[in-house]
């Protein structure tokens, strides 16, 4: 783990309605002031501390080797709507901070009420003294816009060449921190997944589909192929990188990574809106018991399943985001949309004795192989043909009986079995010399289908040693001979090292 992108910290307020249920805005979605940490998370609770305890976590957590990316809302205020109170920018400025119909009604893209025009003077200055404010001042590395595409308009349309994104690109202080896009608003033109500019980074939800797809049964190799090579397909032409996608399975927003296996519908009723919020496109599996069971079997078929999710996250090309808790097996009970639930529901409890210990070991062993091999987390994209003349290919697809993916294969509805393997000998990023990195090898194999299935592996000088799979629980090492045959138990994922001898 090498960043903690924290939920909104600048000062915020609870809608009228949440406060009216008896709950609070928990996720902190709702700023008002953009250069004030949020005053009930200092621990103190004295006037003016939150500044300097917030300047002293980021110290910490730098020293620590941790970078603080801030999730930051300026699309719109916690004003709400016309029937919201009047506490900041309404007061004195409705015209030039807020997008109007040409009736003088809230344009609202954002589903809160409100939407911040970006391309008035006053509003797009403002966003950028507090962005430079929390670079300079209290020193965090990057940030991550919610609803960016909102920020984006110009108009009815989204303007990615726009006031906006032209400002803090040619910004001195802000143009060489790390920028990271939800690229999408509550339109359907504001869907700008692989549009924004470099050297933006963008929220992939295109991953979070297809590989949530694929370990239920659905979606196709294809698109699952595109999304764990680093989804070129929406970033090698523009010129940006792998890194440029942020590769997620879950967010805040939405299921847990136990709940994705454990519920096939949300479960919102405590918030309190007759489960009419949060989203009904889930794309989750129960298997078999909608929520909490006792049911040795369903549980074990849901900690592989959670197993298999982090492990193809971790194994993928592109910069892997984990939701605090998701290593462990946190649940929110089925809320998909927990944003006012200050209590057990959403906190984590690092004490829980119903966490998940197995998970938490395959994280830590997968975030460990990652750090320790290039070949896990290249910066290039794949080509699919060898870096120097008669050598391997920097990426193979493999078909379970043992050739390469060809033409039809990519459309075959039945296959629910895709290999790949990574070659550390065809590495193009350099060291800090410039000279040529090499690495272990590797070839995963991830299995979707309910029954057993043998597979051929690749015939290459040397063998295989098994470097994890989520269908074992124990860790003795199991060897491979080359050209051999595995079993590979329905829906797990295996991971083996190429040993040359």
């Amino acid at each position: 783990v090498t960043a903690v992108e924290l939920l909104p910290v600048h000062h915020f307020v609870t809608e009228q309605k949440v406060a009216n249920n008896g709950l609070t805005n928990y996720w902190g979605y709702n700023s008002l002031g953009f250069f004030a940490p949020h005053a009930p998370y200092s621990s103190s609770g004295s006037r003016g501390e939150q500044v300097r305890e917030f300047k002293q976590m980021v110290k910490d957590l730098h020293a620590a080797g941790l970078e603080v990316i801030l999730d930051v809302v300026y699309n719109h205020t916690g004003e709400v709507g016309t029937e919201g109170p009047s506490l900041l920018f309404r007061g004195y400025g409705d015209l030039a901070y807020y997008r109007h119909h040409p009736d003088g009604t809230y344009a609202d893209v954002t589903g809160c009420g409100n939407t911040v025009d970006a391309t008035q003077p006053q509003a797009l200055q403002l966003i950028l003294d507090s962005l430079r404010y929390w670079v300079t001042e209290m020193h965090v590395d990057g940030f991550r816009f919610d609803l960016a595409s909102a920020l984006a308009r110009d108009g009815e349309s989204v303007d990615l060449h726009g006031p906006f994104l032209s400002a803090i690109g040619q910004d001195p202080v802000l143009r060489d921190v790390k920028l990271v896009a939800e690229p999408w608003d509550l339109t359907a033109e504001g869907y700008q997944v692989g549009s924004f500019p470099a050297p933006w980074c963008e929220w992939n939800d295109k991953f979070r589909d297809s590989v949530r797809d694929f370990w239920r049964g659905q979606g196709a190799i294809s698109d699952l192929a595109w999304r764990l090579a680093g989804s070129s397909d929406l970033y090698a032409d523009d010129g940006r990188h792998p890194f440029s996608s942020v590769n997620f399975v879950t967010a805040h927003d939405g299921f847990t990574l136990r709940d994705l296996t454990s519920y096939d519908r949300k479960h919102n009723e405590a918030n309190r809106e007759d489960d009419q919020d949060g989203t009904d496109d889930n794309r989750s599996w129960n298997h078999g018991v909608e929520g909490e069971t006792d049911d040795p079997e369903v549980n074990a078929l849901r900690r592989r399943q959670s197993a298999n999710l982090m492990a193809t996250l971790l194994l993928s090309t592109g910069v892997p985001m984990i939701v605090a808790g998701d290593e462990r097996g946190r649940t929110q009970r089925g809320n998909n949309n927990a944003y006012c639930q200050d209590n057990e529901m959403s906190w984590v409890d690092w004490s829980d004795d119903d966490s998940w210990p197995e998970l938490h070991n395959l994280t830590r062993r997968l975030l460990r192989l990652r750090a320790e091999h290039h070949v896990l987390r290249q910066r290039h994209f794949f080509v699919g043909r060898p870096a120097v003349e008669g050598g391997p290919k920097d990426l193979t697809w493999l078909h379970p009986d043992g050739g390469e993916l060809a033409g039809a294969d990519w459309h075959d509805p039945e296959l629910r079995t895709l290999g790949f393997l990574l070659s550390g000998d065809a590495i193009r990023t350099r060291g800090p010399r410039g000279e040529v990195i090499s690495d272990h090898s590797y070839v995963v194999w991830m299995h979707a289908g309910a029954d057993d299935c043998e597979v051929r592996l690749p015939d290459l000088p040397g063998g295989f040693v098994e470097v994890l799979g989520t269908a074992r629980d124990d860790d003795s090492p199991v060897t491979y001979d080359a050209g051999g045959t595995v079993k590979l138990p329905g829906r797990s994922l295996l991971l083996l090292r190429v040993e040359t001898r």
